[in-house]
Parts: structure tokens; sequence; C-alpha cells
């Protein structure tokens, strides 16, 4: 079978589910408002089957994982690889945690939520930066799958044996705070803000201390890469929109970002979609970017 690497459809979803291949689905549905919210949503409906995957305590460097085991000491696990508000776990903690819900190398990932594929991107790009090609978005999310007369479950689902997840050679390239300052308005370096317009130009700023955005960077709200029905536009309406906004660029020079490199996913992954290539995330994001007063700060 041909593994699906970026998005996937609810039948497509459903077929793999009937044919039995080795497959695991995660819901990452969540709430930045209202953090227990999201596993809340999961208890309340979710794909038979599907692990609950929660951006605070699974896919973010602020709590430890429950039940980690492995040769690691705690400290070097923990070391986070990102700054900002959602730092990214080590490759080797995020391996942890793989292993301890079940998830194996050989297995068809699956990730979704209710939020606009916001939050499930993240465990997408973590997925193929952890060497694991075999991941897809729902396209659409829960809503898609019910929409397709998906079944829902309620509840927990019963646990899974723990694996050995191993890690791979990184797929995806994870950019630091000073990369990106080390390459700051070069040619070699477009960087792509996925915030809401207002945030971008600093009109607003509810969740981090300084308002603006990195110098020269272009905007492109992520809520842009998806239609009315929740699912990703057409790769030729998205190419054609990237290519707007490069304005000439070369896509292989985009790092993307946001407010703390979460909402950033979705435009990194529709420049997949629209067949422009690989790209870099700069996961610590505007968060991390503006907690040194030292780095330059543009608004407008």
């Amino acid at each position: 079978m041909t593994p699906y690497t970026t998005l996937i459809s609810a039948p497509d979803l459903q077929s793999l589910i009937a044919c039995g291949v080795p497959l695991m689905v995660f819901d990452c549905s969540f709430d930045l408002a209202h953090p227990a919210a999201g596993a809340g949503q999961y208890a309340e409906a979710h794909v038979p089957g599907a692990v609950y995957a929660d951006l605070d305590n699974a896919l973010s460097a602020k709590h430890g994982v429950p039940g980690a085991t492995g040769t690691l000491t705690a400290q070097e696990a923990d070391m986070p690889a990102s700054g900002g508000r959602h730092p990214l776990p080590s490759r080797e903690r995020f391996a942890i945690w793989l292993s301890s819900v079940g998830f194996a190398n050989n297995m068809q990932a699956v990730v979704y939520d209710r939020q606009g594929a916001n939050y499930c991107g993240r465990l997408w790009w973590m997925l193929k930066w952890a060497g694991h090609d075999a991941v897809a978005v729902l396209d659409g999310g829960l809503q898609a799958w019910q929409a397709a007369g998906g079944a829902v479950n309620s509840g927990e689902e019963p646990a899974h044996f723990q694996s050995n997840f191993q890690l791979n050679a990184p797929l995806r390239r994870l950019a630091t705070a000073s990369d990106v300052l080390a390459d700051l308005q070069q040619p070699g370096q477009t960087v792509i803000d996925a915030r809401a317009g207002a945030r971008y130009r600093g009109e607003v700023e509810p969740l981090d201390p300084v308002a603006g955005h990195i110098p020269g960077a272009l905007n492109r709200p992520f809520v842009e890469n998806t239609g009315a029905d929740g699912r990703f536009k057409p790769a030729a309406v998205l190419r054609v929109e990237f290519e707007a906004l490069l304005a000439g660029r070369n896509p292989a020079s985009v790092v993307h970002q946001c407010g703390s490199g979460v909402s950033a996913v979705p435009n990194l992954l529709a420049m997949e979609v629209a067949g422009l290539g690989e790209s870099a995330l700069f996961a610590g994001s505007w968060s991390e970017w503006c907690s040194d007063p030292t780095r330059p700060v543009e608004k407008g």
C-alpha cells in the first residue's frame, strides 16, 4: 500500500480501516482558551479506536510523559527542542510518548481535529520530524468523517500494548530563532507568518507580551487554506495563492511561523499539497522571537 503522506479523505480512511492495514488514528482536538476542552470533545465523540493526543501534555514539552521509560535520563528527555509557548519536546521524548500509546514504525498515522487542522497539523509535522513519512491529515476533520457516515465512539478506548518506536532521520527541517535571525531579510529565507492579520500587523496581541512581527515576514493566515466545508482548497488553488504571496521567492526558502508554532503547520502542509515542496518550521515562532528584546520587531 502506498502510504498517505499529506491528506486523506474520510472515505479513504474508511477503506483503510476496512482493509485492516496497520493504522493508528489520533484525535488532536484542542482549545487554547480552555485547554481541558479537547479531551472533553474526544470523550464525547471520536473516530473509533482513536488515541487522544493532547497539545499540552503530549505534543509540547510543558509536561512530562506519564509512564515514560527508557535509557534517557529525565533531564535529557525533557530538554525542549524549541522555545515559545508550546515548546517542542525532544525527538527522544516524543518517541517515548509514541511508544507508550502503541504506535509503531510500520503503521500509517492519520491525525485530525475539529478546528480546521489547526492542532492535528502539529502531530503530522512532529511525525515527519521523527522520520515517519506515513502520516496524513484527515481532510475536513471529524466533521468530514461524520458527514461521510463514519461511526463515532464516546468515552475511553482500550489501551494499546506499548511499542518500541524507533526514530529515523528527520524528514522536515526545524529552524531555530538563531537560524531565522542569522538569515533575516536575506534572499535565502522567506518567513511566512500564519497569524491573523491584526496580530501580524501588531494592532492587537492577546497572547504574547510584544505586538508585531518578524521583520520582512509575509502574512498568510492559516484559515485561508480551507474552504467553507473545512477541507483544504484544491492543490491548484493553493498553488496560485502561495505563488502570489511569494512573488517570485523560492518556495524552498520558506520558514513558517505563527504565535507558538502550532497554527503555522497548515501553511506548511498546504504548500506541500500545492506541489511547492518541503519548507521549514520555526517552532518557537513569535512567542520565542519576542521573548528576547534584542531581536528586531516590525509593525504594520
